[in-house]
C-alpha cells in the first residue's frame, strides 16, 4: 500500500520552480512532488485559492519566502487539509513601513523597464556573502526572474504589500511544522524564524549553516535533508 503523501512546494517572489530542482528528486522518493502557481493573482486571498483549486485534497506544504505568506493564507483558508508545514526563509509579520517603500520603489522600476536592474539590486540579499561573486548562482537567479516575467513580479509585490500580519493564527496551526533558516539571511533575518518556531506549537527550528535566502541552491543537501526528516517524521 502506497502511504506516501503528496507535497506542495510554493516558491518566492522571483523565484520559479528552478528554485526546488536541486531538492526535489529527495523529496520525490517520499511522494509526489508539486510546484505551485503563484504568479496569477496580485493579493494573496486569491493566491491561495487558486492553488487550492488545483492541490490534490491533502498535502504536505512546504512555502520559501514569499511562499511562506502564501503558507499561512493556505493555513487561514483549508487548514485542514494541510497534513505537514514547512516554513522557509520567511516570516510571519506584515511589511515594515521602510521594506513598503522600498517595494513599492521596485514596483515603479519594474513598471518603467527597469525589472533587471531590480533583480541586481535583489541579489546581495538573497546570498551568503561567500556567494555574492556566484556566477552560476546569479544567472539561475536571472533564469527564474525571467520565467516569472517583469508584470507577474509586480503582481507578486502588490500581493507581498497588502498580506496580512500572520502572528495571530500562528496558535492555531496544529499540524507538525518545520521552521528552516539560516545563518546568513539577509532578506529575512533569522530572528523572524525564531519568533515563528515559538509561536507555532511544537514547531521544529532547523538553521542551516553557510547559507543565505536561497537554501535550496546554496545548501541543497542539508536543505533536502531537513525537508525529507519533516516529511518522515
Amino acid at each position: 500500500m502506497d502511504n506516501s503523501m503528496p507535497i506542495l512546494l510554493v516558491p518566492g517572489v522571483i523565484c520559479s520552480p528552478r528554485i526546488f530542482a536541486p531538492v526535489i528528486p529527495a523529496l520525490w522518493r517520499c511522494g509526489p512532488v508539486t510546484v505551485a502557481n503563484h504568479v496569477r493573482d496580485d493579493n494573496m486571498g486569491a493566491i491561495a485559492r487558486r492553488i487550492l483549486a488545483e492541490a490534490p485534497p491533502r498535502f504536505a506544504l512546504a512555502g520559501h519566502s514569499m511562499g511562506g505568506y502564501i503558507a499561512f493564507e493556505i493555513m487561514r483558508q483549508a487548514p485542514e487539509r494541510v497534513a505537514k508545514l514547512a516554513l522557509m526563509s520567511t516570516q510571519a509579520r506584515a511589511d515594515t513601513p521602510e521594506a513598503t517603500v522600498r517595494r513599492r520603489s521596485m514596483i515603479e522600476r519594474a513598471k518603467s523597464g527597469q525589472y533587471r536592474s531590480v533583480v541586481d539590486e535583489l541579489f546581495p540579499g538573497f546570498v551568503h556573502p561567500s556567494r555574492q561573486g556566484d556566477a552560476g548562482l546569479r544567472q539561475v537567479v536571472y533564469d527564474m526572474s525571467e520565467d516569472v516575467g517583469a508584470e507577474a513580479f509586480i503582481r507578486q509585490q502588490n500581493a507581498v504589500l497588502s498580506r496580512p500580519d500572520s502572528r495571530p493564527s500562528m496558535a492555531w496551526i496544529k499540524c507538525p511544522t518545520l521552521v528552516l533558516t539560516s545563518d546568513t539571511d539577509n532578506t529575512v533575518p533569522n530572528s523572524l524564524s525564531d519568533e515563528m518556531a515559538n509561536g507555532i506549537p511544537g514547531a521544529k527550528l532547523v538553521v542551516l549553516a553557510n547559507c543565505g535566502h536561497l537554501p535550496q541552491l546554496e545548501q541543497p543537501v542539508a536543505c533536502a535533508d531537513a525537508l525529507v526528516a519533516w516529511l518522515r517524521n
